[in-house]
């Protein structure tokens, strides 16, 4: 997990220090405050631009489930590096890789039992609608 962590905050560190050079080379004299507004901006504007057509196909087609779940997918996959960061930090645990796989495992996992269920209760509500117009015909 260290290492991984170390990685990701290594190419953190190189995209800033070449968004710094290129506003040091043409003379824009953003502040780090600055650069990070129009950065994380433009990122989210881009994320917004791909994400949306794709939530908006998927609500039409009466999917909203999918994107409940590619909603709280992201939020666990942020929960779980939160932990581990924080146990790191506080010194309260290990901070371990393993464990944010199996957190996210455990949610795929738990997210299957429910969809099963789920499945099983609406053919079970179909078949009973289906009995109910078939008998008043």
């Amino acid at each position: 997990m260290k290492t991984f962590l170390y990685a990701v905050v290594e190419m953190i560190a190189k995209i800033h220090n070449r968004l710094m050079q290129l506003n040091n080379a043409y003379e824009y004299n953003f502040s780090d405050k600055e650069l990070h507004f129009l950065v994380i901006g433009i990122l989210g504007m881009a994320f917004i631009f791909v994400v949306y057509p794709v939530f908006k196909w998927l609500a039409k087609r009466n999917h909203v489930m999918v994107i409940a779940w590619i909603y709280v997918f992201t939020l666990i996959i942020v929960i779980t590096f939160a932990i581990e960061i924080g146990q790191k930090v506080t010194h309260t645990g290990n901070m371990d890789f393993a464990d944010i796989v199996f957190g996210i495992v455990g949610f795929i996992a738990m997210f299957f039992a429910f969809s099963v269920i789920r499945g099983i209760y609406h053919i079970i509500c179909r078949t009973i609608r289906k009995n109910k117009e078939k008998n008043t015909i």
